[in-house]
C-alpha cells in the first residue's frame, strides 16, 4: 500500500498518489523548461513556495548534477510555514530512495531543526539550499535574490488562500530576473490574474494525470 502524505492543517496531499515523482517532473521541472533553462548560465536560482517533503528540491538537485557544466551553481530557495521533520521526509520519500542515489539521506542529515528563520545549507560546492521556515508573505519581503524559476507549490488555493496572495505575487515581481519562469499545478483564475498583474505572461497547459490543466508563465517586465 502506497503511503500518501497529507497535511492535516490544510486537508490536502503533498503530492500525487499516482506518482509524486512524475508529477514533480511534469509540473515543475518541465514546466520551467529545466534543465534547458540553466544551460550557459554561471548561476541559476529557483524559488519555491512550499518545501513540503522536499521532493521538488531532490529532483532539481539530481537533474542539476546530471546536466550542469563545471563552474555552474544552483541556489534553491524554499519557504515552508509548517516544516515536516527529517524523519517524516525520509518516510514519505523512501520509495524513491534508490532513484535519488543517496541524496535523500544527505538531505535528511543536513536538514535543520524546524525553527523559524532562514537556514542556509551548502549541499555541495555547486548547490546551496536556503530553507525559510516562515509564512511566505512574511519571508519573501526579507529575501534578496534574482529568481530564474518559480515553483509555486503551496496547497490548493481553496485550502490555503494565503499562499496565493497579491502580496506574494508582488514580491515575485520584485525578485524575478528578466525572463524568469513559473510553474504551478493550479489553473485557478484568480491565481492567473494575480500573476498577470505582477508582470507574468501566464498560460494554461495540460496538467499531470487526471488534472486537466496547470499554469506556466514568463516574467515580461
Amino acid at each position: 500500500m502506497t503511503l500518501v502524505p497529507r497535511s492535516e492543517i490544510f486537508d490536502d496531499i503533498y503530492f500525487s498518489p499516482a506518482d509524486g515523482l512524475a508529477e514533480t517532473d511534469h509540473v515543475f521541472i518541465k514546466g520551467n523548461n529545466l534543465p534547458e533553462a540553466w544551460k550557459g548560465r554561471e548561476s541559476f536560482t529557483v524559488a519555491e513556495t512550499g518545501f513540503g517533503t522536499g521532493l521538488n528540491f531532490l529532483s532539481s538537485w539530481k537533474i542539476f548534477e546530471e546536466t550542469a557544466q563545471a563552474g555552474q551553481s544552483l541556489h534553491f530557495i524554499s519557504v515552508e510555514k509548517y516544516p515536516l521533520s527529517a524523519e517524516k521526509i525520509a518516510l514519505y520519500l523512501q520509495k524513491w530512495d534508490e532513484f535519488f542515489e543517496g541524496r535523500l539521506a544527505r538531505l535528511c542529515e543536513a536538514y535543520p531543526v524546524p525553527i523559524p528563520g532562514f537556514h542556509r545549507i551548502q549541499i555541495s560546492p555547486a548547490i546551496t539550499l536556503t530553507l525559510v521556515f516562515d509564512d511566505a508573505n512574511a519571508a519573501l519581503p526579507r529575501l534578496d535574490a534574482q529568481v530564474n524559476a518559480w515553483f509555486l507549490d503551496g496547497f490548493k488555493p481553496s485550502s490555503n488562500p494565503d499562499m496565493w496572495s497579491e502580496k506574494l505575487f508582488s514580491e515575485m515581481n520584485r525578485l524575478s530576473a528578466p525572463g524568469a519562469t513559473l510553474a504551478t499545478f493550479t489553473s485557478a483564475g484568480f491565481v492567473r490574474r494575480g500573476l498577470a498583474a505582477a508582470g507574468f505572461e501566464v498560460q494554461k497547459v495540460p496538467g499531470f494525470g487526471t488534472k486537466r490543466e496547470m499554469s506556466v508563465g514568463v516574467f515580461r517586465l
